[in-house]
């Protein structure tokens, strides 16, 4: 190009007239160019040019403030597919990376903030550490006492935490970096910043960089996945006292004579199972009663299986102030004093949203902090998203990164909603509780008229056969159509049934459709076909799987 030649470029990922004042801006401050007149509605740009400039030069240029460009004549990608958007991630963790993947992979570039461990919770202090601790735990409480010690005479093995940690541990650092950090350093379309991001309007980031200075990320869409952290309950003195988190329960390298953990949600109860199999004497303090928001039964069966291995369990309490001297905790409650050598805190998770300065974007939270979103993830900004445990959904990580992906698509002019109606949900305490749809109160409150049925465990040959009968399998139907509406597990290995009923209310299948289907004999999913056939038969009086 010579003289005062043009140039037209199709912009992308502009929002409004004032994102047209951003991009003239960038294109008016490259060497060779004399104006830039930008449209937001038509999406163009037409630059008047001194001398030769490179398209590229230009694009970068653009590109530098968040935004997309392109030649006009070659104009051949379909607006909405994602090419030359720039999109922010906020976060590094299950909804992130699935986010960042899907949408590379529809053409965006994207910049990624994290300012502490990359992988999130899951990988790093959450799913992964605590399920080897809890496998562990398992392993050493059948080494101490099994349905078979008479033919296999137990022996009580000693517990060193300290190789069981570097196991767990070395186990974490290998997944965080195999699926995290090396798929980051392998995707050069992705940008990793590392700093604490925080809003200063509707399409600007300011990252406070963990080495230093600031950064501006001025982006065409954003996705919020900045996690949770533990909520601490506001009981007098707990601050003043080195209580344990879940992070730092995992992180421990020795195993307290005594525990008490307040709470009665998954965490608390998967932690003190583990713990006291593993040779603490646990006492867990419910201000409800253990899984509180499930259909009652469950919190009772797991109750009776606490307490049968040794776990207070005392439901109904809750501590009214804490100390701590002489390396003890005392717990002043209603009914006397606890003292105990650890304290776990389990309430619940609080969403990481306090440092966002949401404000500024327009996002609105809830009165718990939780971003809210849509069945799109889209928040109250339209081309902002937020997806994981920031937000108003379940904090379960399969949750996250299926409302990332989702994201993703959205963001980059695809169309993608998350369906929770039928989210398997999995506690992994022994025996494990799985549920799956609504249970009866829930189906009540949609003004659904149930009919149920109960199957305990010594009608289920697996759990004969492992002298284990412990829980029941319950199945709720609706009652005009037999449809299967939900179902709730409490067996050993019960989240290897759960998805099998999951796939059968997608599907929209009827108790009697269960009923019929062919399930292999000895497997505790049998159960699901059993309990289906007690809607018509008395299974006690069938012969061994019976079709």
């Amino acid at each position: 190009m010579t003289g005062n030649a043009t140039a037209e470029l199709t912009i992308t990922g502009m929002t409004c007239d004032s994102c047209a004042t951003h991009v003239r801006k960038a294109l008016e401050g490259v060497p060779g160019v004399l104006e830039a007149r930008v449209s937001y509605p038509d999406a163009t740009a037409r630059i008047v040019l001194e001398r030769e400039v490179p398209v590229q030069r230009l694009a970068e240029a653009v590109a530098a403030r968040g935004y997309g460009a392109r030649p006009r004549n070659n104009d051949a990608t379909s607006a909405g597919d994602g090419q030359g958007l720039h999109i922010a991630v906020i976060g590094s963790g299950g909804a992130a990376m699935a986010a960042a993947l899907k949408a590379i992979e529809q053409g965006a570039r994207v910049t990624l903030i994290e300012h502490g461990t990359i992988g999130g919770t899951c990988v790093n202090i959450g799913c992964v550490p605590s399920k080897i601790m809890i496998r562990a735990a398992h392993i050493a409480h059948l080494r101490r006492e099994s349905p078979f010690d008479a033919g296999l005479p137990p022996t009580s093995p000693t517990v060193l935490r300290g190789p069981l940690l570097a196991q767990q541990q070395g186990r974490v650092e290998e997944l965080r970096r195999a699926k995290y950090e090396n798929i980051l350093e392998s995707n050069p379309a992705i940008g990793v910043l590392r700093g604490r991001a925080r809003f200063l309007d509707a399409h600007t980031l300011s990252v406070t960089l963990n080495d230093g200075g600031e950064r501006e990320v001025v982006f065409d869409r954003c996705l919020i996945a900045s996690g949770a952290s533990p909520a601490i309950p506001p009981i007098v003195g707990l601050a003043d006292t080195p209580y344990w988190t879940s992070t730092e329960a995992l992180e421990s390298d020795s195993i307290p004579k005594r525990l008490a953990v307040i709470g009665a949600s998954v965490v608390a109860v998967e932690l003190a199972q583990a713990f006291a199999r593993l040779g603490s004497q646990v006492t867990i303090l419910a201000r409800h009663t253990l899984l509180y928001r499930d259909d009652p039964e469950i919190g009772e069966t797991l109750a009776a299986a606490f307490c049968g291995e040794g776990i207070e369990v005392l439901e109904h309490t809750q501590a009214n102030r804490v100390a701590y001297a002489a390396d003890e905790f005392v717990l002043s409650l209603p009914s006397g004093q606890l003292r105990t050598d650890k304290l776990l805190i389990a309430t619940g998770r609080r969403p990481n949203t306090r440092e966002l300065n949401l404000e500024a974007a327009g996002v609105a939270v809830d009165k718990h902090g939780a971003i809210t979103v849509n069945d799109g993830l889209r928040t109250s900004a339209a081309h902002i998203y937020a997806a994981g445990d920031c937000t108003d959904q379940p904090q379960f990580v399969y949750v996250a990164a299926a409302g990332g992906t989702r994201a993703a698509i959205n963001m980059t002019g695809g169309k993608a909603s998350l369906d929770l109606t039928a989210m398997p949900v999995v506690v992994f305490t022994d025996p494990q509780v799985a549920t799956v749809g609504l249970n009866e109160e829930e189906a009540h409150h949609q003004g659904i008229k149930t009919v149920t049925r109960t199957l305990t465990l010594d009608n289920v040959p697996r759990a004969l056969a492992n002298f284990d009968v412990r829980g029941f399998i319950k199945l709720v139907a609706d009652a005009e159509t037999g449809r299967l509406l939900g179902v709730q597990a409490v067996a050993a290995e019960a989240g290897e049934l759960i998805q099998s009923a999951a796939l059968a209310i997608c599907n929209r299948m009827t108790v009697q459709d269960l009923a019929d289907k062919l399930f292999p004999y000895l497997t505790m999913v049998e159960g699901l076909k059993l309990a289906a056939q007690t809607f018509t038969k008395d299974v006690t009086q069938l012969s061994c799987c019976a079709g």
